[in-house]
Parts: structure tokens; C-alpha cells; sequence
């Protein structure tokens, strides 16, 4: 039969063990964790930012092409005299 002595000594060793385990996680497993949640999120937002950049590119090319009469009209102007009103 277990002694109360040795109960004693089981459960501060499973104390213990459980301190020692809880700080390894937070000391270096969910910093690793965090971390490489940080860099895919970093990723994310470099890319959608390229993205924009190319979208915007294109949207610029697509206006300069446009004549004057023709951006007025965009615009939901009407284009009278060589005047956009």
C-alpha cells in the first residue's frame, strides 16, 4: 500500500513534471508557432499587395487609353464643345 509520504512524493513529482512540461510548450513551442503564423501572414499580405499593384498597372493602362470624350463618359458626364459637363 502507498504511504502518505509516498503519495505525497508522487504528487508533487507529477506537479512538478507538469511545470516542467507547461514551461517547455510556452517557452519554445508556441513561440516557434507564432511565429510561423506571423511569416504565412506576412506572405498573405505581400502577395494581395502585388496583386493590387498589378490590378492598379492595368487599370492605368485602360485609362490612357481612353480619349477625353471618353473618360467624361465614364464619369457619367457628357462631353460637349471639347468641355466635360
Amino acid at each position: 500500500m502507498i504511504t502518505l509520504i509516498n503519495a505525497l512524493k508522487l504528487t508533487a513529482g507529477a506537479i512538478l513534471g507538469g511545470v516542467v512540461v507547461y514551461s517547455y510548450v510556452q517557452a519554445f513551442t508556441l513561440p516557434a508557432a507564432r511565429e510561423a503564423e506571423r511569416q504565412a501572414i506576412r506572405a498573405e499580405t505581400l502577395e494581395r499587395a502585388i496583386d493590387l499593384v498589378q490590378e492598379r498597372s492595368r487599370t492605368n493602362a485602360d485609362v490612357q487609353r481612353l480619349s477625353d470624350s471618353d473618360i467624361c463618359i465614364e464619369l457619367g458626364g457628357l462631353f460637349r464643345d471639347g468641355v466635360c459637363v
